[in-house]
């Protein structure tokens, strides 16, 4: 049999003393150290709503996702300039617009 035998309780018996721990006292902490306390109920309700789910944060609303056609030669400019190419392109759009209206 590999490995080194830890106690020579069987599955059955270990079962039963786990069981048989409250469930108030399932941990042991000497009281000394502070980072070996038990989290409180509160420290862990504090946690639960303080996780944040994973994944690209929330956009602002001041921007819509749309689908549209560019000619190739425009992608490829805007893309010649390296990363950004799209705020670039966003940044252009804007520009027009406004010399567009004040004319």
């Amino acid at each position: 049999m590999p490995g080194s035998k830890t106690n020579a309780m069987n599955r059955e018996e270990v079962l039963a003393a786990v069981r048989a721990v409250p469930p108030a006292k399932n941990f042991v902490w000497d009281g000394v150290d502070e980072d070996e306390r038990p989290a409180s109920d509160e420290e862990l309700r504090a946690g639960v709503t303080a996780h944040r789910k994973r994944g690209r944060p929330v956009g602002g609303a001041t921007k819509e996702q749309v689908a549209i056609r560019f000619d190739r030669e425009v992608l490829a400019a805007f893309r010649a300039a390296g990363p950004g190419w799209q705020t670039r392109m966003n940044d252009a759009l804007k520009d027009w617009l406004h010399t567009r209206s004040q004319g």
